[in-house]
């Protein structure tokens, strides 16, 4: 697996301070993706055990609320395979900290076993994710007013809508956090709405490099 960019301190891609690794490799070629070089799946570097250990020592800041997985496509199979270990290594390492991860692909069709995106380790990896934000950006349905996607058919989910919650926290997408409103997995807090993230738009910040995975 390459990756293009891990970035430290990140609070435009998920609920507070993060560290953000974008992921290369994505078949969905959206229109109007920000960053098409990315679709080429040895783009960057190649990810390492030293890439690995970089991503830890960033993680083990007390002030980091969590992780991020961009892209590129973090769900395309050969991605899938690479990144499930990283996963449960930081959930391991630091179960404190909420992992989320934006993807092109829909949550039905990663659980579809026929399905393209769905491989040996698809449901392993969702267990390991707190929030995604799933759904291939449509520059038809761009919307600016939307925080952390970029169109209106992206959603945030919880991958774990029966999964028991303790009390709610303070915001951070950590365990305990408030339950999903009735009829939808949409994971937003009041004080999200008032700053929007667009992905793989071309009037976003660099920040948005991660494919608009409906996320």
């Amino acid at each position: 697996m390459y990756y293009g960019e891990i970035k430290d301190n990140d609070i435009a891609n998920g609920i507070g301070i993060r560290v953000t690794l974008f992921v290369s490799g994505c078949t969905n070629h959206c229109k109007e993706c920000f960053q098409p070089e990315t679709w080429d799946f040895e783009y960057g570097q190649p990810f390492t055990e030293e890439t690995e250990a970089t991503i830890m020592e960033m993680l083990a800041k007390k002030h980091i609320d969590g992780f991020t997985l961009l892209g590129g496509e973090p769900f395309e199979p050969k991605n899938q395979r690479r990144l499930v270990d990283l996963l449960k290594g930081i959930k391991e390492k630091f179960p404190e900290k909420s992992i989320w991860s934006f993807s092109g692909f829909t949550l039905e069709e990663l659980l579809d076993p026929e399905g393209y995106a769905n491989c040996e380790v698809t449901k392993e990896m969702l267990s390991l994710i707190d929030v995604l934000v799933d759904g291939r950006y449509d520059a038809d349905l761009r919307d600016l007013s939307l925080r952390f996607r970029g169109s209106r058919n992206q959603r945030i989910i919880d991958p774990h809508p029966r999964r028991h919650r303790g009390p709610p926290d303070r915001g951070h997408g950590r365990p305990g956090r408030r339950p999903l409103p009735p009829g939808g997995h949409r994971y937003q807090h009041r004080q999200d709405r008032a700053r929007a993230t667009c992905r793989r738009s071309p009037s976003t910040s660099t920040a948005t490099t991660s494919q608009p995975h409906h996320v």
